[in-house]
């Protein structure tokens, strides 16, 4: 049986080369992959050399250039072929990678999966889809920044792309989808909403209405569909909120002795509750409808992050996603 081939943006995000080294030695004590790394080799190689791995299972392509952040998307993908992203994205395309990982530009990998890969048959847009803690259950918010201008159709898609990911990979039988919007009722919300509303409740998806924005993080509804601009607006107000409810936690706790005799009582409790919000329990952020499994990173990764980032990209691989939401959009 031929293992899956996993490529990763090694000069991808705020801790690369480092952090993607060291997740990826991580995920070889787990897993069975062959992985190729993307970057300036003499850097990455450096990096390589402080672990003991199976040099067999890791190799490293050499590429010479870097997309920024603050590169324009749509141009970098085009006009920077020799850097690691776009020598990533077209090893996938090529065939010789089943996977990629990258905590790079969302944008210019966005961009790539599209221009680069290819968008699956039947869909008019790649979709980025993380899987957020809520308070009952984690659910998804498909868009999150991807597309920031929809038509009713494109929802739709994302819906269906959703809930192959939510079946499969989080296996969730017959997963429940909403639509986020400002009312419960179906006559609420703008002209893009009011059009999608009767799409989905036609559809034969588990469309269970409406989901107002207060009750998104209850995760009592597994897949929650909107356009980017909304999704985008959602992911930063929820990572913030959080952030902040920790800190000022952490402020009020280091207040007075008796305090930080209560809060070192709570201490195993405080760390259960943020466990379920650190990004890097769940490994990265599918982009749904690429011909190819790629898979975003946090920007601030590290390598544990990275390591369940190449878990998840083998579990959509062994899953067959891309060929599952090719039949379930036809």
């Amino acid at each position: 049986m031929i293992k899956i081939r996993i490529v990763i943006d090694g000069m991808g995000g705020d801790n690369a080369p480092k952090a993607v080294v060291e997740g990826c030695v991580q995920a070889l004590k787990e897993t069975d992959v062959n992985i190729l790394i993307t970057g300036r080799k003499s850097i990455i190689e450096a990096e390589l050399s402080k672990h003991d791995y199976d040099k067999n299972k890791i190799s490293v392509v050499h590429t010479e250039e870097v997309i920024s952040t603050s590169d324009s998307p749509v141009m970098a993908v085009r006009r920077k072929k020799d850097s690691s992203l776009v020598k990533a994205l077209t090893l996938v395309k090529n065939g010789e990678a089943d996977a990629l990982i990258s905590a790079g530009s969302t944008g210019a990998i966005m961009a790539g999966a599209s221009l680069i890969i290819g968008r699956i048959k039947g869909v008019d847009r790649v979709a980025l889809a993380p899987v957020m803690p809520g308070r009952n259950a984690p659910f998804m918010v498909i868009d999150a920044g991807a597309n920031v201008d929809c038509k009713p159709d494109y929802l739709v898609q994302f819906a269906y792309m959703g809930k192959v990911y939510y079946e499969n990979v989080l296996g969730v039988d017959t997963p429940s989808v909403g639509l986020i919007n400002i009312g419960a009722e179906s006559e609420k919300g703008n002209e893009l909403t009011k059009t999608v509303y009767p799409l989905l409740k036609e559809s034969d998806l588990n469309f269970v209405g409406n989901v107002e924005p207060r009750d998104v993080s209850n995760g009592d509804v597994n897949i929650l569909v909107c356009d980017g601009f909304v999704g985008n607006t959602i992911l930063k107000m929820y990572e913030g909120v959080a952030s902040n409810i920790f800190s000022m936690l952490k402020e009020e706790i280091m207040g007075s002795f008796t305090a930080k005799i209560g809060g070192l009582l709570m201490k195993p409790v405080f760390d259960k509750f943020k466990r379920r919000f650190d990004y890097s329990e769940y490994g990265g952020t599918a982009f749904l409808g690429a011909k190819g499994i790629c898979i975003k990173a946090h920007g601030s990764s590290d390598g544990k992050a990275f390591k369940n980032a190449i878990l998840q990209a083998k579990e959509c691989h062994d899953k067959d996603i891309i060929n599952k939401i090719e039949i379930e959009i036809k």
